[in-house]
């Protein structure tokens, strides 16, 4: 009887081992599972983390962090890291102070803007154990902000240059009399003034309604070569008012496009009207209308001025202009390449530009064609 009492007590216990066992490994099974979850979250987070013990060493960081910071392996504590960045920021103070105003700081480093919170960690006794650091990117943030500062700046001014003229003009015509010739070049000056604002409104109500997808395209089948030639006529004046040479080449069999005609004609106009403005009297002009892979193109060249190597990166920039005083003297608003832009993006387009200053310029033009 003993011994079946014995044999039972040790089959208990073994049992109890057992679901012991079980419950650990369980359990660490679990916490494994959590790690990896964590250790994944961090190694795919854009967010750079940085996470520092009360001495102010790295116990965890992720790949963005690293990457953000531009850190090096000698960058192992948050002295060292906050010095080179030159960062004026006290780990005790973050973990003692928690409503301490400076928890947030920005960096730049070369192009980039960084954004950091600053946080105490605590234990689960609610002990101060170190401080995290979260790191985000903000230089496309901080690149918005600055294009919208610069576009109401840019707006502003060129809305101002015509609006001062037409009041000056308009105050010297009310306050003394001068004779009909005098009067009809003040009037002219103010009705050229007049136009320009309106174009530029114009143009920028189009940027609008493309940015909010308010434009309504209506999308047909058509004939680019064609539409090509009617440009080219519609500018004809201009053409001959510089007597420049103007030849359309069309490649035979270029498939209908697919596209909005209207849209479409806008750029073409805009393009061929640039060339003739910064093309010297008597200068060439060709026009290639031909098909490649899924596509149509129209090429512009012409041997005009030309832009300057540090300027094609900017020249799609809403009124960036290469030579502004000349390109206002002609009329031009600024925005005539941005709103192609826009236009050929609807249109799953493209445009592309490539120039020497004082030689030339190309142009080329993708629409896509109707499958």
């Amino acid at each position: 009887m003993e011994r079946s009492n014995s044999q039972n007590e040790v089959d208990d216990l073994v049992n109890a081992f057992y679901i012991m066992t079980k419950e650990l490994k369980e359990n660490l099974n679990e916490v494994s599972r959590k790690k990896n979850q964590i250790e994944t979250i961090l190694l795919h987070m854009t967010d750079g983390i940085i996470a520092f013990n009360m001495e102010g060493k790295i116990e965890l960081i992720n790949p963005a962090a690293t990457r953000l910071l531009r850190l090096i392996p000698e960058d192992n504590s948050f002295e060292k890291i906050f010095e080179k960045l030159k960062v004026d920021i006290n780990l005790e103070k973050i973990i003692y102070l928690e409503n301490w105003t400076s928890s947030e700081e920005r960096v730049t480093i070369g192009d980039n803007h960084m954004h950091m919170h600053f946080a105490p960690l605590k234990s689960e006794d609610d002990i101060p154990a170190g401080v995290i650091v979260v790191i985000q990117d903000i230089t496309e943030h901080v690149k918005l902000s600055d294009m919208r500062k610069e576009f109401v700046a840019d707006v502003s001014h060129e809305l101002k240059t015509p609006i001062t003229s037409i009041m000056g003009y308009a105050d010297t015509l009310l306050e003394d009399e001068y004779d009909k010739e005098t009067k009809d070049k003040f009037l002219t000056v103010i009705a050229t003034e007049a136009r320009r604002m309106a174009k530029l409104v114009t143009d920028l109500l189009a940027l609008s309604r493309y940015d909010n997808n308010e434009v309504k395209q209506e999308k047909v089948e058509f004939d680019l070569g064609e539409l090509v030639k009617q440009c080219q006529e519609k500018v004809q004046l201009e053409i001959e008012k510089k007597h420049q040479i103007v030849e359309c080449f069309v490649t035979a069999n270029v498939p209908a496009v697919y596209a909005d005609k209207d849209g479409i004609e806008r750029v073409v106009l805009n393009i061929l009207t640039n060339s003739i403005k910064y093309t010297k009297d008597e200068g060439n002009i060709k026009i290639y209308v031909g098909f490649v892979y899924n596509d149509a193109y129209i090429k512009i060249i012409d041997n005009g001025i030309g832009i300057p190597e540090d300027d094609l990166t900017r020249i799609f920039d809403r009124f960036y202009r290469v030579d502004k005083a000349r390109t206002r003297e002609m009329g031009g608003t600024g925005l005539g390449l941005s709103i192609a832009k826009e236009i050929l993006d609807k249109n799953n387009g493209s445009i592309d530009i490539k120039s020497k200053a004082g030689e030339g310029t190309e142009v080329v033009i993708k629409v896509p064609t109707k499958k």
